[in-house]
């Protein structure tokens, strides 16, 4: 499963950069392109049979409540995830990918945050656990198959791309477009 994801992820990322190049040139904002890129991502996720899956920006519920993670401090800190790709709850194996974007003009620390984030997200649980509806599931957002942190630099026209899966970082690359 996770190298099909990759897969899609990958197919859909460079669409978008070629489809997407007068927006990311314009300054257009990362709202926007999340938008942009979530047109791209979820047609490619249903072509490759995940066809109950939907890519949002911007969502922030969680079995009907906030969003929410447990950082590395155990403080539970409220999410709202650029891009996800993920059942809405609907599925047990609901989470699949979630992406965080920064332009470059964004200042260094909102990378540490957004990474952070990603790396919480895609662990495979936490120890908290409670009762919803008479199953087990966890309280925090967890269990994201992989997380994307996404650095877009228009002058320089080039891509960085973070991945991170099982609570780990795995890997960092740089494209020009």
């Amino acid at each position: 499963m996770i190298e099909k994801l990759r897969n899609i992820f990958s197919e859909s990322l460079a669409e978008f950069v070629v489809s997407q190049n007068a927006n990311i040139q314009a300054g257009i904002s990362e709202r926007n392109l999340c938008a942009r890129l979530a047109m791209i991502l979820e047609p490619k996720a249903h072509e490759a049979g995940l066809t109950e899956y939907f890519a949002d920006t911007e969502y922030n519920r969680n079995r009907g409540r906030v969003k929410t993670i447990l950082d590395r401090n155990a403080v539970i800190v409220r999410i709202c995830c650029d891009l996800l790709l993920h059942s809405r709850g609907q599925l047990d194996a609901d989470n699949l990918i979630a992406v965080e974007m920064k332009k470059a003009e964004r200042p260094a620390i909102e990378e540490d945050e957004d990474c952070e984030r990603l790396r919480i997200m895609t662990k495979s649980n936490y120890d908290d656990v409670i009762i919803l509806e008479g199953e087990l599931k966890p309280r925090h957002v967890c269990g994201y198959k992989l997380g994307y942190f996404l650095w877009i630099d228009a002058e320089r026209r080039t891509y960085r791309l973070k991945e991170f899966a099982n609570g780990e970082f795995v890997s960092e690359e740089i494209f020009q477009f």
